[in-house]
């Protein structure tokens, strides 16, 4: 059955979440908002700790409900003690259930989540509760997980642990007859062995002419039929994650390589560099897109230098051309210029890093100087 919510309780959740609730809720005041319905999943995740699915929170300026169901009863009550939730009943749709908490808690602007609450859910709810104002807000969350708290950037290096240890394994394993999907399965394997829950995303693996598709999907290509293969893997922790991107060769190092690759970490080298407070996104895009385009490959470096990463792989900051988004201690962005040939195939060095008060930390270690590639 529910908790009830006929009258305001005075339990709280302490810690990390409580805080950033609070945050939510004192950001609410400027947007003419009495609640925000929270339908993401990660960001439901963000603001209560509950990793489950199939439940929204909506957050008050004074109070916080976490609406689930029955089979989820013991797990909210595991790992969000003090948080008041709304289980629903069985045959109670969610809209239902948001409909009567809302009633109850006497809201009447209700802000929610653009980008994740579906037209059908909003015409349900609009239906339900036809005297409320309903009112789009976008990134109200979003923005505040661009700023990572001490926990957070702890479960971030843990994500990147996991991420080396496995790569540590696959690489000693190597033969030149393994394919570009066998590498992959290996690497899920070698993730989970080395304590990540899963993959922070389907691995990346690509050799020769294949690796100028930066998000190529692996095949029965044997590596040892190219020069070089591209790995770009990550981890995924409790909630964290990390991102890294490496090349190996499996032959002697070529001229053209070695000139394509120094270019590449030159660019990554300068761009990470840049990294400071107060320096806006833009800016450290154009230094890496800047020593690309001296170089003469401009146009083969197809994509935004990299992106914030946390409970999501892809989150804010974005660092992109033109991005006018300034820098703050907390943020961790990955940095992975790449230079991409049709004919030749491609290279990308990523690399997870932290905004500093003083400037910046590069997070992982894993070795890409020119002459550690040879595997």
């Amino acid at each position: 059955m529910p908790k009830s919510t006929n009258s305001p309780s005075k339990a709280t959740q302490s810690g990390p979440f409580s805080r950033r609730r609070s945050k939510l809720a004192r950001a609410l005041k400027s947007k003419g908002a009495d609640a925000l319905l929270v339908s993401d999943p990660v960001n439901v995740a963000y603001l209560t700790g509950f990793r489950g699915d199939s439940s929204e929170l909506l957050v008050t300026k004074s109070r916080s409900l976490l609406l689930s169901d029955g089979r989820f009863t013991d797990q909210v009550a595991e790992e969000c003690p003090g948080l008041d939730a709304v289980i629903r009943g069985t045959g109670e749709s969610m809209t239902k259930a948001i409909t009567k908490t809302l009633k109850k808690l006497g809201c009447r602007a209700i802000g929610f989540e653009r980008a994740y609450l579906t037209v059908a859910r909003h015409e349900a709810l609009k239906e339900a509760l036809p005297s409320a104002e309903w009112v789009g807000l976008e990134n109200m969350v979003e923005d505040l997980r661009q700023i990572k708290d001490r926990e957070e950037i702890a479960q971030i290096r843990e994500a990147i642990a996991f991420a080396e240890r496995a790569f540590g394994i696959l690489r000693a394993s190597l033969r030149l007859s393994d394919t570009e999907k066998s590498l992959a399965d290996d690497m899920e394997h070698y993730l989970r062995r080395s304590g990540a829950t899963q993959c922070a995303f389907p691995s990346i693996i690509a050799a020769g002419r294949r690796a100028a598709l930066p998000h190529a999907i692996p095949t029965d290509q044997p590596i040892g039929e190219s020069e070089f293969v591209l790995i770009d893997w990550g981890a995924k922790g409790t909630f964290y994650h990390s991102d890294l991107t490496r090349v190996l060769v499996t032959r002697k190092i070529s001229r053209k390589f070695a000139k394509i690759y120094e270019t590449v970490q030159k660019a990554q080298s300068q761009a990470i560099d840049a990294i400071r407070p107060g320096v806006t996104a833009g800016d450290v895009d154009a230094v890496a897109r800047g020593v690309i385009e001296k170089a003469g490959h401009g146009s083969a470096f197809s994509h935004s230098l990299g992106h914030g990463i946390g409970m999501a792989v892809h989150e804010g900051p974005g660092l992109r051309r033109g991005s006018e988004t300034v820098l703050e201690p907390g943020m961790v962005v990955t940095v992975e210029p790449g230079i991409y040939l049709n004919d030749w195939g491609g290279i990308r060095l990523e690399d997870d890093v932290l905004v500093t008060k003083d400037g910046h930390e590069v997070l992982t270690s894993v070795p890409k100087h020119l002459e550690e590639t040879v595997v």
